[in-house]
């Protein structure tokens, strides 16, 4: 009868030889669908922004209102509505306006009158007085006359030219083109003079003030082109104007930015990039960089093999990205990741 040991004995050292012939695996994830594509990090130089927070308004607003006191007739547009330049938007009833229209029509009637009156009497005087006839201060009385007649005639006339001024109030017109944005009232309401009736502002411009410090302010000028964000999207804003602010040891300014297709909406948060000089930086490229929700991660290849590195990113430029830290110049970083995520 044969033993049993011998066959169990050959089993383990098969198994034994099979275990010890397996090849030791590189870390977890080393090779998971990464390209062995590497890049050396080095030192490079970037400006350093200061990203300076302010609010997009409309580069143009308007509170209309009246200088007549009287009702609302009507009003012909609505909240929303996009108008033009000189648009009749809202209209005074002007009754009392046409009333005193006629008394100083009748006012300068009068005056004209007088006026022609003295001014015969002095071409009289002066005749006489040329032929010794009258005196000289029969003359003086007349021209005396005739210059209070001609400021009498000039005082209905300008109350003419006053009148006329005001009536224009009683037509309510835009100042310029842009979206109403609120009414006030609506017809049949009593407007007085300085009421609010509609506001008008025209957001196909938008102008973006911030405060920054004197040192960063001396570097700028008007016409100087920034890199800005409106919502986190990037435009170019154009500065308008440096000034002193009104409160504190900063400096007010004030950028442009276009906006005729409408795409950001007056109020909305904003950002202008200041330069405030250079720094050193490490850049990746984006396409090396692995994104587990709000962590960021690189792989790095050392002589060991490949690393998970955790790193805290900053701003995007041309396809890169900046690495604040976790990340040194001289190492070598895997940038053909195809993985989808961190393992």
């Amino acid at each position: 009868m044969k033993s049993k040991v011998p066959r169990v004995t050959m089993l383990g050292l098969v198994a034994l030889a099979a275990c010890g012939g397996e090849k030791s695996r590189p870390s977890a994830g080393a090779d998971k669908g990464l390209s062995q594509a590497t890049l050396t990090v080095r030192d490079t130089v970037l400006p350093t922004l200061l990203e300076a927070a302010g609010v997009a308004e409309p580069f143009q607003r308007s509170v209309l209102s009246t200088r007549l006191m009287g009702a609302v007739t009507a009003v012909l547009v609505r909240e929303g509505e996009r108008v033009q330049a000189g648009q009749l938007l809202a209209s005074i009833d002007p009754r009392e306006v046409v009333a005193k229209q006629a008394q100083v029509e009748a006012g300068i009637v009068a005056a004209e009158a007088i006026h022609q009156e003295a001014l015969r009497q002095a071409q009289r005087f002066r005749g006489l007085y040329a032929d010794s006839a009258a005196t000289q201060a029969q003359l003086d009385a007349a021209e005396a006359g005739l210059a209070r007649a001609e400021a009498g005639l000039r005082t209905a006339r300008a109350a003419r030219a006053e009148l006329e001024a005001v009536s224009a109030y009683a037509e309510i017109r835009a100042p310029f083109t842009g979206e109403v944005t609120h009414r006030f009232v609506d017809p049949g309401a009593f407007a007085a003079p300085g009421t609010p009736l509609l506001e008008l502002q025209d957001a196909s411009r938008l102008r973006v003030t911030v405060s920054i410090s004197p040192r960063t302010a001396a570097a700028l000028r008007p016409g100087i082109e920034l890199n800005a964000r409106i919502e986190d999207r990037p435009v170019q804003a154009l500065v308008e104007g440096v000034v002193p602010a009104s409160a504190g040891a900063l400096y007010a300014v004030n950028a442009i930015v276009e906006n005729r297709d409408r795409r950001f909406l007056p109020g909305s948060a904003a950002v202008l990039l200041v330069s405030e000089g250079t720094h050193r930086a490490v850049l990746v490229p984006e396409h090396a960089v692995i994104k587990e929700g709000d962590l960021s991660a690189v792989r790095v290849q050392g002589e060991r093999g490949t690393e998970l590195r955790w790193v805290r990113l900053g701003g995007r430029i041309a396809g890169e990205v900046e690495v604040l830290s976790g990340l040194q110049a001289g190492e070598r970083v895997l940038t053909g990741v195809t993985g989808s995520g961190v393992d």
